[in-house]
């Protein structure tokens, strides 16, 4: 572990040697100088971690180098051979001719000119504005003074209200963009002159929410009887306590549940893990492993930071860099495999992974136990080194179940790319203000990225939904 050239690790193990060695100075001040020691330790591996090694995202690494894509592939900056363009071309129908003559008086004089046509220039332009129906309810009296009046449309009850694209376009800024109550409200000011109050924007969240009632139920058996599932789950603020924000799908359906546990309390309430059949991809958070009707991959973007961590803290360790480097071959076998390696091939790679692991148990032993007069009650501690190199160990076959199996990527990327909002959300807005608006927001957003899968843009899904209707995959046809 170094710190500014400063190999930290190293010079912490001399100074223990010497403080060991060292008879006169008094227990009291030895016992201070170990816990400096701890302390300095501490810190210093808190400051050595960043998103290579660790969970960190690469936003909070200091001083960061930004890296194009085209530094990642070694292409060339600009589009690539075959790629479709999205150069703006001009419309066969536009919304508005506006013809524009020669000025006569800059032309030469002593000629005769005669129209022969025109070319085309068109200018994009983007008019936001209000719109406003006024359905005018015929109304009928028979002799006797009785009135009759016409029927208005399903939810036509008021003077005065909002349209259903006014609710898609509120809960697509809010919810699918982010953007706080505030600014929605300032936005239908300032944009459309339609007065809009934070309430009538909660209330159309809330509408959406209940709208999305058998969403919710059609995504949690689809998703039940997947072959295969991403999770994942994050830490939410709801009004200041700490609640978990959980997520499950797959390359169709997603959907995510706000819940007080992280544990298998939150994974039954959700109501698709007890019911799964399929492989469950994750990132080894234990409570995943007490569903024991699926199978488990475990997510090796994962094991790669930590290896990496191991790389910088103990260079003498070479099992950590030997286990990385064979699991980004391997990763790299499968591609140009097409998916899938041959049993032959895979049982290659297998063994040469125990063999590192083996090598790892020399490098990286168990800690020695408690001398008799400084005996603790319990287990001796593990290293965090230790406890990796037995996970890799023992979850052989889930660290490396993607290179047999189809379906299984080399990382659980998917599920933590789709719950990655959540923290961005948390950034711009703090938390959430009650459980009912985390409940709202899971809902909501789980139904806008699953039609994003399906093709559909969250403009249409939101104006589907709010037609009283729901999208064409979630049909008993499409279902059956």
């Amino acid at each position: 572990m170094k710190l500014e050239n400063i190999d930290v690790t190293d010079t912490i193990e001399k100074a223990k040697k010497l403080l060991a060695q060292e008879k006169r100075i008094s227990p009291a001040f030895k016992a201070v100088i170990e816990i400096l020691l701890i302390i300095v330790s501490l810190m210093v591996e808190r400051l050595s971690k960043n998103s290579r090694n660790s969970s960190i995202p690469p936003s909070q690494d200091p001083n960061r180098a930004k890296t194009s894509q085209a530094d990642k592939t070694n292409k060339k900056p600009g589009g690539q051979l075959g790629r479709v363009g999205k150069t703006l071309v001009p419309f066969e129908t536009p919304d508005e001719i506006i013809e524009v003559p020669v000025d006569r008086t800059k032309l030469p004089s002593g000629h005769i000119y005669k129209n022969v046509g025109f070319t085309k220039r068109q200018i994009v332009e983007v008019h936001l504005s209000r719109y406003v129906k006024e359905y005018r309810l015929e109304i009928l009296e028979n002799e006797k003074g009785k009135r009759f009046t016409a029927e208005g449309s399903i939810g036509m009850n008021r003077p005065i209200q909002y349209g259903s694209s006014v609710k898609a376009m509120a809960v697509y800024l809010n919810i699918y963009q982010l953007i706080p109550y505030g600014r929605v409200e300032e936005y239908f000011t300032d944009q459309v002159q339609i007065p809009l109050s934070a309430g009538s924007l909660y209330n159309f969240n809330e509408e959406a929410f209940d709208l999305l009632k058998e969403f919710e139920s059609i995504a949690q058996k689809k998703l039940q009887t997947s072959a295969f599932l991403h999770h994942d789950e994050t830490g939410i603020n709801v009004n200041g306590k700490g609640y978990w924000l959980h997520g499950a799908l797959n390359d169709e359906w997603t959907l995510f549940m706000p819940h007080k546990s992280r544990g298998k309390e939150a994974m039954d309430d959700m109501n698709i893990l007890p019911w799964f059949k399929g492989i469950a991809i994750h990132d080894h958070w234990f409570p995943y492993f007490r569903y024991t009707e699926c199978r488990h991959a475990l997510c090796n973007a994962h094991h790669l930071r930590e290896l990496q961590a191991v790389v910088e803290k103990y260079p003498n360790q070479t099992w950590a860099l030997l286990i990385k480097a064979l699991l980004l071959e391997i990763n790299k076998a499968v591609h140009e495999a097409g998916g899938v390696l041959s049993a032959q091939v895979a049982d290659g790679y297998r063994e040469r992974y125990r063999k590192i692991l083996e090598k790892g148990h020399e490098e990286c032993p168990l800690p020695l136990p408690p001398s008799e007069t400084q005996k603790k009650r319990g287990k001796t501690k593990k290293t965090k080194e230790r406890n990796l190199l037995e996970r890799l160990k023992n979850y052989e076959t889930e660290a490396l179940r993607f290179m047999e199996t189809d379906c299984v990527p080399f990382t659980n990327n998917p599920g933590e790319n789709d719950i990655r909002m959540t923290k961005v959300h948390q950034k711009i807005s703090g938390c959430f203000k009650s459980f009912k608006g985390a409940q709202i927001f899971c809902r909501v957003r789980s139904y806008l990225l699953t039609c994003q899968k399906h093709g559909i843009t969250a403009t249409d899904a939101l104006n589907t939904l709010f037609s009283g209707n729901l999208p064409y995959f979630c049909s008993s046809d499409e279902l059956s």
